[in-house]
């Protein structure tokens, strides 16, 4: 009890005498604890408005709700606008869709608490790490190498969270300017184009044809929300097509999802017939192999880059300045990593899908990111609902990774050109050019029989030390300073004239 607590009950016991009661004192004061707790993590909104429509121009704050058969229909939106990646990243890395859906759930809700409530973001399961599990399958990695190896990833991400929060953005900036962080993530992308040419398109080539093109004009031609769920329609367009081809032609003669030439279904749903309504999803332990590790490593790099855009993102929307949140942020989606991969599903991060639904509706309210939490959780709870995620025929999956693969190599192409990387200077142009030759064409540098550095790892590796290297025997007037990271992350640790915090919520404000 506090010392106040103590001084009133210490004033007396009589009930007629003017003293306050113990017994109220001590009810007063568990309500008071209760509510600073529920406040201090987030979890304790105010009712916007009447809590129906907001006002034409009117926001919906984080800490605000609206009513909470609307919350639950934002928080239904949400989940919805984060299905298609959701969808495809488990089963590209060849993971349980169910545990993955819920875990995202999981990651969410530690994300929320993790950052008190001001930075409503989803958390869904990451692409970036799609071609790092098609890498150690190819090596001979099982499921448990996958997550094995992505835990670690999780775990650097955590200690990077720390060190920002201790020291400040300005490390991570310091070790990755945008030349680097822009290359490593391009590698990363075009690393995935052998996956798409060799595995999936030629399992259906006339269906990934036509999804390709339903899709990239679901992303060009849709607005609102619905330009934000376009992968998720392109898959609804491949199952439609593959059931009415199938109907139409009968079975397809070509390469299955094993790589065997066979008559098979485009669309088989006999594991969906028998799969159950409710269980638990699958799990496994993960397994830690060096070789896997070092070819997953590099994949913090982009998911610094992804945590520190959204985190900008979300506060230039909401106005607020969350630069002392950038660190808690990275700690949180490698929590959240750790956790999933420890029992078997994919690694998870902040999802752009969710902050353009943001954008489109204007309400914030972290109250429908809980609500989207708990829907996860609930079809991570459904069998039946992973066997159909798991059931999408390779044809479509060809038609969308062929743009998805594409799109997650030139986001490196947008981090140069929004923080005006200037390819004509030779200290950015050569480790760049050498380091994503090396990861698009899975070049090896073998060291022993049992250890070599290749791909991703190895394009990695040359970019951030050639950078580097180069850039200690440059002439002074190739090193000229650049922003960091993009423009909006610039901010961090700045102060203005006045001494408040960095120029991104002032920016926001504006």
């Amino acid at each position: 009890m506090s010392a106040g607590g103590k001084a009133l009950v210490s004033r007396g016991r009589g009930a007629g005498d003017g003293r306050i009661p113990p017994t109220m004192v001590r009810t007063v004061l568990t309500y008071s604890r209760k509510r600073y707790l529920t406040m201090d993590l987030g979890v304790r909104w105010k009712l916007h408005g009447d809590g129906k429509v907001p006002a034409p121009g009117a926001v919906v704050r984080p800490d605000e709700r609206l009513s909470w058969p609307r919350t639950a229909g934002l928080g239904a939106q949400h989940v919805v606008a984060m299905f298609g990646a959701s969808f495809v990243a488990p089963v590209l890395m060849g993971l349980d869709p169910n545990l993955a859906i819920m875990m995202s759930g999981v990651a969410t809700v530690i994300f929320l608490l993790a950052t008190r409530g001001r930075v409503p973001s989803y958390l869904g399961c990451s692409l970036s790490f799609v071609g790092v599990a098609a890498v150690i399958r190819a090596q001979g990695g099982t499921s448990a190498t996958v997550t094995g190896a992505v835990l670690v990833v999780g775990a650097a991400l955590f200690l990077v969270g720390l060190a920002v929060q201790k020291f400040g953005a300005r490390i991570i900036h310091a070790a990755m300017p945008p030349i680097v962080t822009g290359a490593v993530v391009m590698l990363i992308g075009f690393n995935l184009a052998p996956v798409t040419a060799s595995t999936y398109w030629p399992q259906d080539q006339w269906t990934a044809l036509l999804v390709m093109l339903f899709t990239g004009l679901a992303v060009v031609c849709l607005r609102g929300f619905w330009s934000r769920i376009a992968i998720f329609l392109g898959l609804v367009f491949g199952y439609a097509l593959s059931w009415v081809l199938d109907r139409i032609f009968g079975q397809i003669h070509s390469v299955d999802g094993s790589g065997k030439v066979t008559d098979h279904w485009r669309l088989d749903f006999s594991a969906v017939g028998h799969a159950d309504w409710i269980g638990l999803p699958s799990f496994h332990g993960p397994s830690f192999e060096w070789s896997a590790i070092l070819v997953a490593l590099p994949v913090v790099i982009a998911l610094i880059a992804e945590n520190a855009g959204h985190v900008k993102a979300v506060g230039e929307m909401t106005g607020d300045n969350l630069d002392d949140k950038l660190g808690t942020a990275i700690s949180a989606d490698g929590v959240g990593s750790m956790l999933s991969t420890a029992v078997g599903g994919p690694p998870n991060t902040t999802y752009s899908e969710n902050i353009g639904v943001m954008a489109a509706t204007r309400v914030y309210s972290t109250a429908a990111y809980w609500a989207a939490a708990g829907f996860a959780l609930l079809f991570g709870l459904c069998p039946k609902f992973g066997a159909v995620v798991a059931a999408i025929p390779g044809g479509v999956l060809g038609g969308i990774t062929v743009i998805l693969y594409g799109m997650i190599g030139l986001l490196g192409a947008q981090i140069w050109i929004n923080a005006k990387v200037d390819l004509r200077n030779p200290l950015n142009l050569v480790p760049a050019a050498a380091g994503i030759i090396i990861g698009v064409g899975n070049v090896t540098l073998k060291f022993t029989d049992t250890f070599s550095l290749s791909g991703i790892a190895l394009g990695t590796l040359v970019v951030i030390t050639g950078y580097h290297a180069l850039r200690a025997f440059a002439p002074a007037h190739l090193k000229t300073q650049q922003p960091l990271l993009d423009e909006g992350t610039s901010s961090y640790d700045e102060k203005s004239d006045d001494g408040t915090g960095g120029g991104g919520s002032q920016r926001a404000k504006s």
